[in-house]
């Protein structure tokens, strides 16, 4: 008869990472607070063993914990705001409890993706705005938490998507409509962040495609990278509407960057929209309030619907993947 295959310790993850017990409780219990080499080590070592946390085995024979998680960078950003507000809605229903991990570095978000799968302190992961590598999938399903991601798509999980690359396009046309032949650009095109994804980028590329099929350019002078603060903003706005030929229409790529715009066109005497178009992107709360022209990408839906198939694949594990690509739509208001 074959010798019983020995089930791996904590012993064995020391033996094979080099490194102490205590460390290794550490990469388990506080891995935010590890540094990235020896988190990679012990992490390597975890997934060659195949090993589970004492307390972890206890738990996935247990009941589930009744918590899901959400990581999210910018948490407190009014999109972000709303699809968190979104799968609040559908776990509140379903008597969850959301749990918040802000991400603020990479070395953040590995601790997470990391830590979380092995402990299982919640029953499921809602992963929004952020990349997730093969290695990390993999973890995720070999470890049985279901995951699903917003804003990102990974094959081997499922997802909510959007295409930003519509979303600039469908600026670009609204704006041609119009008549507006001189354009400009405000968004966060090189955000220092690489723990993110960056859909600003798509929206340029696809505004910028557009624009130039149509036979329009867009000159760098008329495009300004500027992160989402309105301090930023309102000065890259300045900067534009300075211009020996200021642009009679502005593309920002989101609601709060629209709104410092709008403000400074106060400031200077513009008209909006007479003298100068003005159009953003997610439609927050407030962009109906100031009457303001954007595009709609569903945040609320993408959260609910989020939830909803991540407590569907809790309650049915072997459920068929599903990437869900939510409509954008341009809502035209009194900016434009």
């Amino acid at each position: 008869m074959a010798p019983t295959k020995k089930t791996p310790t904590i012993y064995d993850v020391a033996k094979l990472s080099g490194v102490s017990i205590s460390t290794i409780s550490r990469v388990l219990n506080t891995s935010d607070k590890v540094n990235p080499e020896t988190l990679k080590r012990v992490m390597d070592a975890i997934d060659r063993l195949g090993f589970v946390p004492k307390a972890e085995a206890r738990a996935r024979a247990m009941q589930g914990t009744g918590r899901i998680g959400v990581l999210t960078p910018l948490f407190t950003a009014p999109s972000f705001v709303q699809r968190l507000r979104g799968v609040a809605s559908a776990l509140s229903k379903a008597n969850y409890e959301l749990v918040i991990y802000p991400v603020d570095s990479m070395d953040h978000l590995q601790g997470y993706l990391s830590s979380i799968p092995l402990m299982r302190n919640i029953d499921g992961l809602i992963i929004m705005s952020l990349a997730i590598n093969d290695q990390d999938a993999k973890r995720l399903s070999i470890n049985g938490m279901g995951t699903v991601l917003i804003e990102y798509l990974h094959p081997d999980i499922n997802s909510i998507q959007i295409d930003d690359t519509h979303g600039g396009d469908l600026v670009a046309k609204h704006l041609i409509k119009k008549g507006h032949k001189t354009v400009a650009f405000i968004g966060d095109i090189e955000p220092p962040e690489k723990f993110a994804i960056h859909p600003v980028r798509s929206r340029f590329n696809g505004f910028k495609q557009t624009l130039q099929e149509a036979g329009l350019s867009l000159p760098k002078a008329y495009v300004k990278s500027a992160p989402y603060t309105q301090k930023e903003t309102r000065q890259a706005a300045q900067e534009l509407l300075n211009l020996p030929k200021p642009p009679t229409a502005i593309f920002a790529a989101s609601d709060t960057q629209a709104f410092g715009i709008m403000k400074i066109a106060r400031q200077l005497n513009i008209k909006v929209p007479d003298d100068l178009a003005i159009v953003g992107f997610d439609d927050v709360d407030t962009a109906e309030y100031v009457d303001l022209t954007t595009v709609r990408q569903h945040l609320d839906e993408s959260g609910r619907l989020a939830a909803e198939i991540l407590l569907a694949r809790i309650s049915e594990a072997d459920r068929p993947l599903q990437h869900i690509n939510l409509p954008l739509l341009l809502i035209e208001r009194d900016t434009t």
